[in-house]
């Protein structure tokens, strides 16, 4: 009764997943857990389905508990299917079997609960026809459909099971290694950030916050209310942890004390599954009831208190599918998913801060006992204030999707009023902080744009604007500083329809098509990341997550499709995107280990086209430079300063009163000549740049025989300058810099590559 599985559909499937095969129990076996109604009116539903079938000692254990409607003599038809394939099919009548098989209890079919609990043995002639594949692939898409028929030929009830060999590609350890390397790119990032790696470190971060879209975007896959391959739901299932379903013990505790609390009423599908039989939707079929998740349900129906109605509810058939399957396969409440996803964000940020919090710590103990020498890290041991807000920020940046995804669900599920506040309260708080965030590197870039014809000047000048702003735009190249802004859009457009659209998942797949189609386009043409290696490492993420939604689309059967093309197009979906993360878990891999191991990791890396790299300023360099300059100009007394971030507002206004025109830029202490002729020319020249330019950039002298930074300054007027490295800027001079210095490091010849289409085109 077996075909040959040598056919051509069955050849493709199995030849691409044999690699597949070690994933799960050694131990070969076929299990259901589920027994469910496949048509409207059946006479027969079961409350426990439990069957296993072990072929190496060929036993089939079953324990199964029912309530039948039926009364007489029947026919059972079963079909078994693989993979969309109808493999098996044959008529049983209960009154005509002999030998081993006992079904004198069904012959006829009573009314009343049945109860069946026994072990079978099946002869080695039935297992040998059983296909090893059906044992080896992960995640078998098999089933089994029983039809009851009376002998008249009038279906009375009919069901189906859901077959598991017990592999999967879900596994615990996958999960833990993609965390892990996300996580410890974040790290290294900063730390090599830290030692003055400021080009490598840029990398390190983009490809980390890449790769950790990618998670996410795998994620949101999966949680769409498309009815996918089994496969499919156990591969996204590997990246739910980022977006914070993640099962603790104690916190769901926590999460159902908080719901009851705040006047919630929590699910208790997970306590009931041993009176329960549940099935987890895996594939698209014709009628709506295969749409059904079997459980206990407690969410609806609460006010039945009669036997009947009790006994009714035991039998009640629950939606579960979407983001409430997800949960339910991660072992969460569905009504504890938006709290374990906040909690989780919330402690996650907490335990970020407090680590940089101890390694500030560490850093200055290490230094006064000489573990460390005194420039390690001095940057950060500086400026750590600032730098905790940036890693604040960025973190609010990573968990954006989560928390958007999380929040605009809540809303429509109200789980308590307390939930529905916290949803509100940290959607608006999270969006508004990263949209005046933007904003703000919009004006900045303006800014610079404005006075220098560069927006990588004032945006990579300031250490304190780089540090709390730079995660919004140092992947970016200097002149797409505005791209974060359709970024959190793309991100936010694909939330709303995954929360909101729980209900159809044909519109979420198509609204995602619609989406990812935009966004590829739109990132092909515009390339906005930093240089051409990161511009492919994205295109390709965003490509894939384009293929992805290409595949969602056929998931949920708009084209309706035969069943074995979907089953096939899971496992190249499964398939494809394994190669891709492992490809990208390498590079990233890679990427790390040369940043932590070579000596001068920026060597690996061409500097940036929009010559970032002259811009930034070491804080600690900068600050010698200047206490020197403040030393010379009063006389060698020491005077505390303070540093004026350019990224405020007002720094980019003229000084027309008090004592700010009596401070540079970075907030040195003028001489009477050079603070009263700088007051002078602002007043009449209106807004002057930030950046004191008599400064070189990176610590490194200017030449003697370079030109004055101002159009008008001649070494006659530097020469008469009393202080150091400044010159008077004369009072009919323009305030327009003269770019023929270049930075140190950089050739003086016109027209650079990285001047071209910055505003240096003269």
């Amino acid at each position: 009764m077996w075909p040959s599985w040598s056919s051509r559909p069955f050849h493709l499937v199995f030849a691409v997943l044999l690699f597949l095969s070690q994933f799960g129990s050694a131990t070969r076996l076929l299990e259901s857990e589920s027994l469910n109604p496949c048509q409207a009116v059946s006479g027969f539903t079961a409350t426990l389905f439990n069957v296993v079938f072990t072929p190496d000692n060929g036993t089939f254990a079953f324990d199964v508990v029912g309530v039948s409607t039926i009364s007489g003599n029947v026919t059972a038809v079963i079909d078994v299917t693989a993979y969309g394939i109808n493999i098996y099919h044959d008529s049983v009548d209960p009154c005509d079997v002999t030998g081993s098989v006992d079904l004198s209890g069904l012959c006829p079919l009573n009314t009343g609960q049945i109860n069946i609990n026994s072990n079978i043995i099946v002869s080695q002639d039935i297992v040998k026809n059983i296909p090893s594949v059906a044992f080896t692939v992960p995640d078998l898409d098999g089933l089994v459909q029983i039809h009851i028929n009376s002998t008249s030929g009038k279906s009375e009830a009919c069901l189906e099971a859901q077959l598991s060999n017990g592999k999967t590609v879900y596994q615990k350890g996958v999960e833990w290694t993609i965390a892990v390397i996300a996580g410890l790119a974040l790290v290294v990032s900063a730390v090599v950030s830290g030692l003055g790696h400021s080009n490598t470190a840029a990398h390190v971060a983009a490809n980390a916050l890449s790769l950790f879209g990618l998670f996410q975007a795998q994620a949101m896959i999966g949680m769409t209310a498309v009815v996918m391959p089994p496969i499919v739901q156990s591969w996204t299932q590997n990246f739910q942890w980022s977006m914070g379903i993640i099962r603790v013990g104690f916190l769901q505790d926590i999460c159902t004390w908080y719901q009851r609390s705040t006047g919630g009423t929590p699910s208790v599908i997970l306590t009931t599954l041993a009176t329960t039989s549940v099935e987890v939707q895996k594939r698209s079929v014709e009628t709506v009831h295969r749409l059904f998740l079997r459980a206990y349900d407690q969410l609806t129906k609460r006010s039945n208190n009669s036997s009947s109605s009790s006994a009714a509810a035991t039998t009640q058939l629950v939606i579960v599918k979407g983001i409430k399957r997800v949960g339910f396969r991660a072992f969460i409440e569905s009504t504890n998913i938006f709290l374990t996803g906040l909690i989780i964000f919330m402690v996650f940020a907490v335990a970020v801060a407090v680590s940089v919090l101890v390694f500030k710590g560490f850093c200055e103990m290490a230094v006064k006992a000489g573990w460390l020498k005194s420039d390690k890290f001095q940057d950060f041991r500086n400026g750590w204030k600032i730098i905790l807000k940036g890693i604040l920020f960025r973190i609010v940046l990573i968990g954006f999707p989560q928390l958007s995804v999380l929040c605009l669900w809540e809303l429509t599920q109200r789980d308590s009023s307390a939930e529905v506040v916290l949803a509100i309260f940290f959607f608006v708080a999270i969006t508004l902080s990263l949209a005046w965030a933007a904003l703000k590197v919009i004006r900045i870039a303006k800014r610079s744009v404005a006075m220098h014809k560069n927006p990588a000047y004032i945006l990579y000048s300031d250490p304190k604007a780089l540090n709390k702003w730079g995660f919004l735009y140092v992947q970016f190249r200097a002149t797409a500083y505005y791209f974060i802004l359709p970024f959190l859009a793309y991100i936010l457009l694909k939330a709303a329809f995954i929360a909101f659209g729980q209900g159809s998942g044909p519109t979420q797949a198509v609204a995602l098509v619609i989406i990812e189609a935009v966004a590829l386009i739109a990132v092909s043409i515009l390339r906005p990341w930093m240089d051409k290696r990161t511009n492919w490492f994205n295109i390709a993420i965003v490509a894939v997550n384009f293929l992805n939604a290409i595949f969602l689309l056929f998931f949920s059967n708009v084209f309706n499709q035969p069943a074995v093309v979907t089953a096939i197009m899971g496992v190249v979906f499964a398939f494809y995107n394994m190669i891709f993360c492992f490809v990208l878990l390498v590079l990233v891999l890679f990427s790390m280990g040369w940043a932590i191991l070579s000596k001068n990791p920026d060597t690996r890396y061409q500097p940036m086209r929009d010559d970032r790299g002259s811009f930034i300023k070491s804080q600690s360099q900068l600050n010698g430079e200047l206490d020197a300059l403040g030393a010379t100009a009063r006389g060698g007394m020491r005077e505390h300063y303070k540093m004026r971030d350019l990224d405020d507002d007002d720094s980019f206004t003229s000084g027309s009163g008090g004592g700010r025109s009596q401070y540079d830029a970075a907030g040195v202490p003028l001489p009477p000549s050079t603070s009263g002729s700088t007051m002078a020319q602002s007043q009449r020249d209106g807004p002057r740049s930030p950046i004191d330019h008599s400064t070189p950039f990176m610590g490194g002298r200017q030449p003697e025989n370079s030109r004055g930074m101002y159009n008008g300054c001649s070494d006659r007027s530097q020469s008469g300058n009393s202080v150091p490295l400044m010159s008077s800027r004369s009072r009919d001079a323009s305030p327009t810099p003269d770019y023929s210095y270049q930075p140190h490091g950089y050739g003086q010849q016109s027209a650079a590559p990285w001047q071209r289409g910055a505003g240096y085109d003269h």
